[in-house]
């Protein structure tokens, strides 16, 4: 397991974790704070319905907007698992019906890549950048990362660590890939939940929760929820987990922050050829460890 450990705030003091991973679906954390920064600025609004679109952008954000998930469909696993090629995102949309909502706005939940595909799109079109350039300007340089990018080749996502050995397409994650150091990941959450991008009611925007039911079966999960590109729920011991999971083909991602009192702690873990619970619940320990065991200097845990 390869982790990163933020606390109170601080860097990590060393970086045995300065390996390239794929973030997976913590790239929708990125992608939401993105757009956020569209509603800080006046550019966009929360709840008015996305241009052409009869939902707004909170119900993207928060799989609220009734639309399907390409992960639904067989030959989409099929095509991964036999090293394909992306199919193009029409392609995508035609073989889902991607267009056609499953149910009304707002009056369901679904997890849904193609929803955070639409984000993507809507971040490019409000600011007429592409959406790298958008994610870059607004969210990476502004909370001072570096070494952080969208994977856009089978070789992108083959040099990270240990990541994939199956030639794997990135252009199957249709709203875009990120890549970077676990460090990063740690540290992007840390200053995001911190106030460091956006104001404090945009911050409690984003951590909204609609609840998703009680605990899940091997998984550290109590009371699961979901906010705006947020996984944030409760855990044993009356903590709140904050942050995201992601996964694909090999490898496992888990990003996730706590808070007691004045003090707070993040941390990244990464794995190959683990569960979405393992990794989780690895982090989890970290965390509690970390803000119980009052080891205030930051650490990197490998």
């Amino acid at each position: 397991m390869l982790s990163s450990l933020v606390l109170n705030g601080q860097s990590p003091a060393t970086d045995h974790s300065n390996l390239m991973t794929p973030w997976w679906s913590f790239t929708k954390t990125v992608l939401a704070a993105t757009a956020l920064t569209l509603v800080r600025d006046g550019l966009v609004r929360l709840d008015d319905p996305v241009p052409d679109q009869p939902f707004s952008l909170r119900q993207l954000l928060r799989h609220e907007a009734g639309l399907a998930d390409y992960s639904e469909l067989a030959d989409y696993h099929a095509a991964v698992a036999n090293h394909q090629a992306a199919w193009s995102a029409d392609e995508m949309m035609q073989r889902l019906d991607g267009k056609r909502l499953r149910y009304s706005p707002g009056s369901g939940w679904r997890y849904s890549n193609v929803g955070y595909l639409l984000v993507g799109r809507l971040i490019e079109r409000v600011t007429d950048l592409s959406l790298e350039d958008a994610v870059n300007q607004r969210v990476l340089s502004a909370l001072g990362l570096s070494n952080v990018r969208f994977a856009k080749t089978r070789n992108d996502v083959q040099d990270t660590h240990s990541a994939s050995r199956s030639n794997y397409d990135p252009g199957w994650v249709y709203h875009g890939l990120l890549i970077g150091p676990l460090s990063q990941a740690a540290l992007l959450l840390d200053r995001l939940l911190a106030g460091h991008l956006l104001p404090t009611d945009l911050l409690e925007e984003m951590q909204s929760t609609k609840t998703l039911g009680g605990p899940i079966p091997g998984r550290p999960w109590v009371k699961p929820g979901y906010g705006l590109g947020l996984m944030q729920g409760s855990i044993e011991g009356g903590y709140t987990l904050s942050g995201h999971t992601g996964c694909g083909p090999g490898s496992v991602i888990a990003v996730y922050r706590v808070s007691d009192g004045d003090a707070s702690v993040c941390c990244a873990g990464f794995e190959a050829g683990a569960s979405e619970g393992a990794v989780e619940a690895y982090v989890v320990r970290s965390l509690i460890q970390a803000l119980q065991g009052a080891d205030a200097q930051p650490r990197n845990l490998k």
